[in-house]
């Protein structure tokens, strides 16, 4: 099936001005001023973008599409995730993470899921382990999870700074980055290292000693939650300055935000008045992980639920709040992650890429229509797409 874009103005992410877009099946196959139907081709669907902004697919690369949290018992575990979580947040590529619960949680049940929302339209990927060191993989090694699976891109989230964490040492974080390293040059994946950093008082300082005392380099990690705080959003900044990635996470609560989280479009809009190059962040959601609360003691006192609709606001707030141009707020969920993850074909509007396409009200910046995959999801913002038990 042919699908023709017709009289938006795109932003691939970079603005084209007005271009028309043609995709064909999964895939873009022109980006012109002016694209006509194929002569002889009757099955063309025309969609007319006037009015609106037409946009890559957002990616969100860091959800927990399994469910997440059970800090506070078996109750407290979060559902899986849905398609429609997903398509009516704009998202049309997402990677899962396991998080803190590796035991009822497993390898082959995140593979399992990944592989249904591929089937339902999506895109979706998977990094190998949860927050615990030694890694538990689905095969038994790193480098074998990486290279053999398709899916799975690189090692994550582990955490660190956080008394949920099983407190690795710097060895055991240069062995885990060295392997992940190892299988993503063997099967031209990423292989990168996607860290959770609490609230601890190392704060990112793990990651930078294994720079400096060997020979796996700073890229090879990202480390998420760094918006969690002001402390470690300023060692963020730094962090970010020596070469490193920096994620912020836009799932969050009025609570967190009073006691000093940094709201996503702020702190976009900070790092980049402090010199932090914008290739160097990116924004995930955390979706279906608990934003769990604990007292001075550590103890769990409750908990809401991340959403993957909680990404896009943080990008148009920080257009229509901080002033940040479109194209330079959509780097972070677009052609940023798409590069560090070495997802060539996505986070772009160019021929050859995925046919994974945003349409927004050129006014409002509020989401009109999703196409994942070359199929509509969401249409007149409403899904038209619906996943198997839905």
């Amino acid at each position: 099936m042919l699908t023709l874009i017709k009289n938006g103005r795109l932003y691939a992410p970079e603005d084209l001005g007005r271009k028309d877009l043609l995709l064909a099946g999964e895939k873009i196959v022109a980006v012109e001023d002016r694209v006509e139907p194929p002569a002889g081709v009757p099955d063309v669907e025309t969609v007319d973008a006037g009015g609106q902004l037409v946009v890559p697919g957002f990616i969100d690369a860091h959800v927990h599409i399994l469910g997440g949290g059970g800090e506070g018992g078996y109750h407290t575990r979060t559902p899986e995730i849905q398609l429609t979580d997903i398509t009516t947040g704009g998202v049309t590529t997402v990677v899962g993470v396991i998080g803190t619960d590796g035991t009822s949680r497993t390898m082959a049940s995140l593979v399992a899921k990944a592989r249904g929302l591929n089937a339902e339209g999506v895109t979706c990927y998977a990094h190998t382990g949860n927050y615990h060191v030694p890694v538990k993989t689905l095969t038994g090694r790193i480098e074998d999870d990486i290279l053999l699976v398709d899916l799975i891109l690189g090692v994550g989230e582990v955490a660190i700074s956080d008394h949920r964490s099983s407190q690795p040492t710097l060895d055991d974080l240069a062995k885990l980055a060295s392997a992940a390293r190892i299988g993503g040059m063997l099967s031209g994946k990423a292989g990168i290292v996607n860290v959770h950093v609490g609230d601890g008082g190392d704060r990112l300082d793990p990651l930078l000693a294994v720079a400096e005392h060997t020979e796996v380099p700073l890229t090879q990690f990202v480390p998420t939650h760094v918006n969690r705080d002001a402390d470690l959003f300023a060692a963020g900044i730094e962090y970010a300055k020596e070469g490193g990635y920096v994620d912020f996470t836009t799932s969050t609560t009025e609570k967190f935000l009073e006691e000093g989280e940094v709201k996503c479009s702020r702190a976009l809009a900070t790092m980049l008045d402090e010199g932090v190059p914008l290739g160097r962040i990116t924004m995930t959601s955390d979706a279906q992980g608990s934003l769990p609360e604990f007292d001075a003691g550590g103890d769990f006192v409750g908990l809401q639920v991340g959403e993957v609709c909680s990404l896009y606001p943080e990008v148009r707030d920080a257009v229509s709040v901080e002033g940040i141009p479109l194209e330079q707020a959509l780097q972070v969920i677009t052609s940023n992650p798409a590069r560090i993850l070495k997802l060539h074909h996505k986070g772009r509007l160019q021929t050859g890429c995925d046919a994974d396409v945003v349409l927004l009200d050129q006014d409002t910046l509020e989401i009109d229509g999703v196409i994942a995959r070359g199929r509509a999801m969401i249409s007149e913002s409403e899904a038209v797409k619906r996943g198997t038990f839905e």
